[in-house]
């Protein structure tokens, strides 16, 4: 199995090398001056003209019938590179959905936590109420709470716009 892997990689580096080399100006020369000289060995009296064309017929049909080959191996190539992209494209869209239901978990259980804050500042109201020697100190408590939210709040807005940057990554991607 690993031979036949090692065999099948080599013959495509010759392949794609072939291909390369095809769609080179130095192939394009090549070419020229092969049917160039093809067509001046007739007029030259080297070759008759009947044998050349049915020589440089039969070698223009064979790497026709290679070139399809190659070209359409690198059709397969490109076309299996499109998929991989497509999958890893699509798997992305998934982890971005999942973050995106991560986000509004977060979010309700921030609200949550706000309505918490609220009831403990009204509690604390409360406690001031009965002792105001504690004052300075639920305030403080208070004070650190809403930071808290604050910040939390801060940090889910980062992940959003993080989303919507991921989003419009992946909108670019299916694109191109």
């Amino acid at each position: 199995m690993k031979k036949y892997e090692e065999r099948t990689e080599a013959l495509e580096k010759i392949a794609n090398g072939i291909t390369w080399w095809i769609g080179s100006i130095p192939s394009l020369i090549a070419h020229t001056l092969f049917f160039i000289i093809s067509f001046v060995l007739p007029l030259l009296g080297l070759v008759e003209f009947d044998k050349m064309l049915l020589i440089l017929t039969t070698v223009v049909s064979l790497e026709a019938i290679y070139l399809a080959i190659f070209i359409q191996m690198s059709v397969n190539k490109s076309h299996e590179k499109i998929e991989d992209i497509q999958e890893d494209i699509e798997d992305i869209q998934e982890d971005i959905e999942e973050i995106s239901e991560d986000i509004e978990e977060i979010s309700e259980d921030i609200e949550e936590i706000n309505e918490d804050i609220e009831d403990i500042q009204e509690d604390i109201e409360e406690i001031n109420e009965e002792d105001e020697e504690d004052d300075h100190s639920e305030r403080a408590r208070n004070v650190m709470l809403k930071s808290n939210v604050s910040s939390n709040k801060n940090e889910i807005k980062a992940l959003k716009d993080k989303i919507l940057e991921l989003q419009d990554k992946i909108n670019e991607l299916k694109n191109k």
